[in-house]
This record gives structure tokens, C-alpha cells and sequence, in this order.
């Protein structure tokens, strides 16, 4: 059968546009659908927007601490519309370049929404396009809790159509989303308190980095409220009315839910390709990304695995290569280095402490201290913390975390010992960059503590 396109890729977000783009380059017939945004969350309504505003909020913190240093800066207030207009215009010059870099690979994109008609029919738009293969990369969506009232809170996309800075803010949730929009609403001026169920955040990181940014979120401000979620939310006058777990309300004037995602594959049609998909909505695929129909293949956030843009674009890119490139190869999920632009913000790579242990024997390495800027300026929460986990037998270092002023830049670094397998020993005679915070990963000596223990021995029988 001869079919209009060698590849199909629902989904022009990060994952979809590097697939369409390498498999193009390869030579392969590609077309691309996008219903909302060219770029995706990343670039829409995620990591763009949202690190902007963290600079936004850090220049007004590096105001307040020019003094230490003799500058004598007035404050006039911030200007969120000037902030929202040029985050805006720059949110979409990349989301313009998503549209140009296909087109300039010979790849034919459609601003229409793709839905399966059979297992190699897609209804795009008002026409029907056939494809011998197609890449599911929808990605996810934020999801909102069902209590009463849960319509007058905003999911994560609502941060970025606020036409002012609320002035009491509730961020719902203990993720990485949760404590970034914490941080920089409250960076912004914003009085800001943070509900989650757990006894602390970031449910799934390092233990001591957990602690960390608690502490370190506390210390600024932020109000960290443990155990506690909103059961009701009211509309109140021009305010919102909270009912929270342990009965006690709060009154603000605008609720974040940031308690989850979830895969975005509603409506697309699987059942009619034959495609299974999880409770839940997260399709399952083998260890080439190819779903139970193999010339259907889903990639990113769609699969819910590891959530994070450039895993998405990195197996995208791969999968390309395997099936039009000659090159079959796999982008690994271990030791994926990420980031959390809290304030101070988080960076790591490989195991916590936590799993680690449940493997073996690891030592542990721990530093925390106040990094030099802040011996001058006595900003309180600004404390630098740093770990690594090291496997006892190898002496690998297997985990390496760090909450701490430019950790995301220090991490990605560390992130290269760390895929390569280097040893304790190897960081130990590695030059530290002095004065530096970063060289304290090649400087920590004395070993911390000691966690997990070997699986003890089954006992033996009599007959043994």
C-alpha cells in the first residue's frame, strides 16, 4: 500500500518537532499535527514562561542585596503587565520558530487536531491522511482536584494570563510546579502559603534536599502548610474562601492547583487503531517506544515516564535515527540530570539517598553552608546544600543533589561525571574552581554517614 507519509506525528511539542525534523533529514515523507501551540508546554505554558518569572523575581532579590555591596538601588515596585508583554513576545518568537524549523526541513505541518480513523488513517483537521508509521506525542495536561468550587482555581496555565499580581496567593501541591510558582509569586511580592498532603515536599527526591527547600522556602516567607489540602473553595466578595482538611480557613485571592498531570490522550481515537492505554491514560510501549500496534509508537509525556523536555526531545531524536537513519539506538532514562527553579533553586542526578540504600551499602557526603555572596548580604533561606551518594563497593557516585544559588548550571556538569560512571576518587583529585560554591562537590572529605545495608543471607536449612 502506498501511503502519504512515511511518518505521521501527532503532537508539535519538544518530543513531536524533533522527530518530524530528524526523520525529515533522513529523507522520510513527514507530516506533524498540532491542535493548541507549536513548542508545547515547555514553550508555552511551562518551563519558558515560567523561568522568565523566576528571573523576573530574582532581579528584585539582587536589588535588595546590591546594598551589602555599597549600591544604593531604589525600588520602585514591579511592573507585572511590562513582565507579562515582553515574556509574551518572547514565548512567541519561539513558538514561531518551531513552525519555520519544520517547514525548513520539508516537513508538512497542519494546525488541526489528529485523531485515528484506523491504524494507519488519521483524521487531520477536515481531511484524512494515511501514514505507514505514526509518533503519539501529545504530552499531558494539568489536571484540576474534584472539590466543590475547584472552577474558581487556575491550573498551572493560568499563571501566565494573570493581568495583575495577586496579592494573597494559595499554590496547592507539593511538586517541582508547586514550589517554582511558590517561589516566584512571592519573589514577586505575593503573600504566598503552600498546601500539600505529605509531611514534606517533593515526594520521590532526595531526603535532605526535601528538608532543604522546606526550610529554605520557610525561611523567605512562604508558608509550607503539611497535611493539609482545601476541601471547598468559595467565592467570597472579591476573594476566595478556602476550607481546608483540618478545618480551618483561608481567605486569598487566587488558588494554583498544581497536583498533577496527566497523559493527554483523551479523544484521540486508540481504541479505533487498536492502541491499549493505562489507567489513567499513559500508553504503555516496549523498550523501541512502539505501542502493542508496532508501527504506532508514543513518546514524551504521553507515556508518563520520565516527564522532562529534553528526555522527550532525546528519545524523539533517537527513535528518528532507528527507523529512518540506519543508526538504531535507545536515549537512556538513568541518571537524567533535572532542575527545580525554586529559590535557591535544585539540581540533581541519579539516585537519592533513599534508593540507593534500598540497593546496598552507599556512603554519604553532605555540606551545607552560606555560600560567599550571602556572608555579605545576611539574606535569610539562602543556605547551600550539597550531597553526593557514593556506591561502597565501586565507589561510583551514584546520586549527586545540590539546593543552592546556579545549581542547575553547576548540575549539568556533575551530570556528565555521573553518566560516565566516575568514582568518589575522581571527583577527590579533580581542582576545585576557587572561590566557587560548585568546587565543594571536589572537596567533601569527610564521609557523613553510612546508609543501606547488604540483603541478609537467606538461613540455612538442616539438610544443608
Amino acid at each position: 500500500m502506498t501511503y502519504d507519509f512515511d511518518l505521521f506525528v501527532i503532537g508539535g511539542g519538544s518530543a513531536g518537532v524533533r522527530t518530524a525534523r530528524i526523520a525529515a533529514g533522513h529523507g522520510a515523507r513527514v507530516g506533524v499535527a498540532e491542535e493548541r501551540f507549536w513548542g508545547g508546554t515547555c514553550v508555552n505554558v511551562g518551563c519558558v514562561p515560567k523561568k522568565l518569572m523566576v528571573n523576573a523575581a530574582e532581579y528584585g532579590q539582587w536589588a535588595q542585596d546590591a546594598l551589602a555591596f555599597g549600591w544604593n538601588i531604589e525600588n520602585h515596585g514591579h511592573d507585572w503587565l511590562k513582565l507579562a508583554q515582553a515574556r509574551d513576545a518572547e514565548v512567541a518568537r519561539l513558538s514561531g520558530i518551531y513552525g519555520r524549523m519544520l517547514q525548513g526541513a520539508g516537513v508538512r505541518h497542519f494546525d488541526a487536531r489528529a485523531t485515528f480513523i484506523d491504524d494507519h488513517t488519521l483524521q487531520v483537521g477536515d481531511q484524512k491522511v494515511t501514514a505507514e508509521r505514526i509518533v503519539i506525542a501529545t504530552g499531558g495536561r494539568a489536571t484540576r482536584p474534584d472539590i466543590p468550587g475547584a472552577e474558581l482555581g487556575m491550573i498551572s496555565d493560568g499563571l501566565f494570563e494573570l493581568k495583575a499580581l495577586p496579592k494573597r496567593a494559595a499554590v496547592v501541591g507539593s511538586g517541582y510546579i508547586a514550589l517554582e510558582f511558590a517561589c516566584l509569586l512571592g519573589g514577586l511580592g505575593a503573600e504566598v502559603e503552600v498546601f500539600f498532603r505529605a509531611d514534606q515536599p517533593l515526594r520521590g527526591f532526595d531526603g535532605d534536599i526535601r528538608l532543604a527547600v522546606t526550610e529554605a522556602m520557610t525561611a523567605q516567607g512562604i508558608t509550607m502548610s503539611a497535611g493539609c489540602v482545601p476541601t471547598r473553595i468559595t467565592k467570597i466578595d472579591d476573594a476566595l474562601m478556602l476550607t481546608l482538611t483540618n478545618n480551618f480557613t483561608r481567605e486569598v485571592d487566587a488558588v494554583f492547583f498544581c497536583t498533577g498531570r496527566e497523559p493527554y490522550t483523551q479523544g484521540l481515537g486508540l481504541e479505533k487503531a487498536g492502541v491499549t492505554v493505562k489507567p489513567g491514560g499513559a500508553i504503555p510501549v516496549d523498550d523501541e517506544h512502539a505501542t502493542n500496534v508496532p508501527h504506532i509508537y508514543a513518546i514524551g509525556d504521553v507515556i508518563d515516564r520520565v516527564n522532562l523536555t529534553p528526555m522527550a526531545t532525546a528519545v524523539g531524536h533517537a527513535l528518528a535515527d532507528t527507523l529512518f537513519g540506519k543508526n538504531p539506538r535507545k536515549a537512556s532514562y538513568e541518571n537524567v540530570p533535572t532542575a527545580i527553579f525554586t529559590s535557591p533553586p535544585i539540581g540533581t542526578v541519579g539516585l537519592s539517598e533513599e534508593e540507593a540504600a534500598k540497593r546496598g551499602p552507599v556512603d554519604v557526603y553532605v555540606s551545607k553552608f552560606t555560600p560567599m555572596r550571602h556572608t555579605m548580604t545576611k539574606r535569610e533561606g539562602r543556605k547551600t546544600l550539597m550531597k553526593l551518594v557514593v556506591d561502597q563497593a565501586t565507589q561510583k557516585v551514584v546520586g549527586a543533589h545540590m539546593l543552592g544559588e546556579d545549581a542547575a548550571e553547576i548540575m549539568q556538569g556533575i551530570g556528565i561525571a555521573v553518566v560516565m560512571g566516575a568514582t568518589k576518587q575522581d571527583f577527590d583529585r579533580t581542582i576545585g574552581i576557587h572561590p566557587t560554591a560548585a568546587e565543594e562537590f571536589v572537596t567533601l572529605r569527610t564521609r557523613t554517614r553510612v546508609a543501606g545495608m547488604p540483603a541478609a543471607e537467606p538461613a540455612k536449612t538442616a539438610a544443608e
